[in-house]
């Protein structure tokens, strides 16, 4: 990936920078130029904020059946790997284009157009995903984000002082996956107290941990005393936390999809998270995340 190819949008607040190749958000700073984005080192992991699609997470044995035919896809579908065209760019807003072609075809035989927008406003960003279906038939569909932000966030606090606080308490039981990548039946306590999530590398040495029966719609991530970055779920019926334990990035991953559980038949139009998209019609998902001014325990009583 070249920085020479990013393009860039910016607000008051903030600034960003796409690159083509996945549509993938790639640099986001602040007013004062601090990184808050992973910058993709790839002694730790190389991507930066992947876009999802036409799965999320992993196939049973790589491979999936719709309408009679079998087909492989590696985990995350192709996506991220496929370079975007730019359709539509100015000072704050970049739209990115992917259509389906011969080689999206023979591993996902549906006619589609998936379009990402990024947009600042004042010191906010948002991504919205239109999926859009062109073909005679129902295509069924998953699409996920996976932005990785710096943990520590610039601003001074230690590592160890970072949380994620959702907006509702998160008492469900959370899932993982197992060493394959396929969702373990059974659920097990969540790690969240009341409505924070102290972040630790122990929480991570089984991979992600994986919601899927959320409360809230929005959630905050940083240390107490410093800025923070409320991230905005926008209906997502699943959220990956991610990092490798001891990686400086924590992926705080709003899906509309998730990985194949040990058992599954393999049938794409029954995999769990699945939407179906009419002919002619199109399905759009949206994130967004805000930096938000100093934040304090007090703060967060008030408003509760």
């Amino acid at each position: 990936m070249s920085d020479s190819e990013f393009v860039s949008i910016a607000a008051e607040g903030l600034s960003a920078q796409i690159d083509p190749l996945g549509a993938q958000l790639s640099v986001l700073r602040d007013a004062e130029g601090r990184d808050l984005l992973w910058d993709g080192d790839p002694a730790f992991w190389a991507s930066r904020a992947p876009i999802l699609f036409p799965i999320v997470g992993e196939l049973r044995n790589g491979s999936y059946h719709v309408d009679g035919a079998s087909y492989a896809l590696p985990r995350h579908g192709f996506a991220r790997r496929r370079r975007f065209e730019l359709i539509e760019h100015g000072a704050a807003r970049a739209v990115f284009r992917l259509v389906a072609d011969a080689e999206t075809l023979a591993v996902y035989p549906f006619h589609f157009t998936l379009d990402i927008a990024f947009e600042v406003v004042g010191s906010g960003l948002t991504v919205t995903a239109d999926i859009a279906n062109r073909g005679a038939a129902s295509m069924p569909a998953s699409i996920g984000f996976h932005p990785a932000l710096r943990w520590p966030l610039p601003y001074g606090e230690a590592r160890a002082e970072h949380k994620i606080s959702f907006a509702e308490d998160e008492a469900a039981p959370v899932r993982r996956i197992d060493s394959h990548g396929l969702l373990k039946p059974e659920a097990v306590p969540t790690p969240v107290e009341g409505r924070d999530l102290a972040l630790a590398d122990s929480l991570f040495e089984d991979d992600a941990l994986i919601f899927d029966q959320l409360s809230s719609d929005t959630l905050t991530y940083g240390a107490d005393g410093a800025p923070q970055i409320s991230v905005g779920l926008h209906g997502a019926p699943y959220l990956g936390v991610w990092t490798k334990p001891g990686a400086p990035f924590i992926c705080i991953e709003p899906w509309h999809g998730i990985a194949d559980p040990v058992d599954s038949n393999g049938d794409l139009r029954r995999k769990p998270g699945i939407f179906e998209v009419p002919p002619s019609q199109a399905r759009r998902v949206t994130m967004s995340w805000a930096l938000s001014a100093v934040h304090s325990p007090a703060d967060r009583s008030a408003e509760s």
